[in-house]
């Protein structure tokens, strides 16, 4: 990134959203680094986490929350179940479809990276006074705020 860029001025809307895009970028690779098995696609990982807050799924509607195409989904379910991160089971209701849900060892794995992502952000948040943490604070909730609408 080319560093003699002008900042855009975050006096505007506009300019608030170019610095906020930025920093909410560099804090996202940053946490990205953290992950314990960057064999991962950032897809198999938004999948292994979706199933382990939601918990089982169909391919479909993995499909729909993550974004993606149907026949992207099933190429992230087989590359998670040939791991063991992830089986697929019959629909108990309708057997023309199956169910994903995450397997023990992906528990783990999703756990893992939790503990790794929230250990080096603790340590960055203890390098802060009072004061920012309260900013950080009421910003995480704007920004939950922004991300639902």
């Amino acid at each position: 990134m080319n560093s003699s860029l002008p900042s855009p001025p975050t006096g505007t809307d506009a300019g608030l959203a170019a610095t906020l895009r930025m920093a909410v970028g560099r804090l996202a690779r940053r946490l990205r680094a953290q992950r314990p098995d960057s064999s991962l696609s950032l897809g198999q990982g938004g999948v292994l986490f979706t199933l382990a807050r939601h918990g089982k799924m169909t391919p479909g509607a993995l499909a729909d929350h993550e974004k993606v195409q149907p026949p992207s989904m099933t190429r992230i379910i087989a590359a998670l179940e040939a791991r063991g991160l992830v089986r697929r089971m019959r629909h108990p209701n309708d057997g023309r479809q199956q169910l994903v849900e995450i397997t023990e060892e992906g528990a783990r794995l999703v756990d893992s990276d939790h503990q790794r992502r929230e250990a080096w952000l603790t340590r960055r948040l203890a390098e802060l006074d009072r004061e920012d943490k309260e900013v950080l604070r009421r910003a995480a909730e704007i920004m939950d705020r922004l991300s639902q609408s």
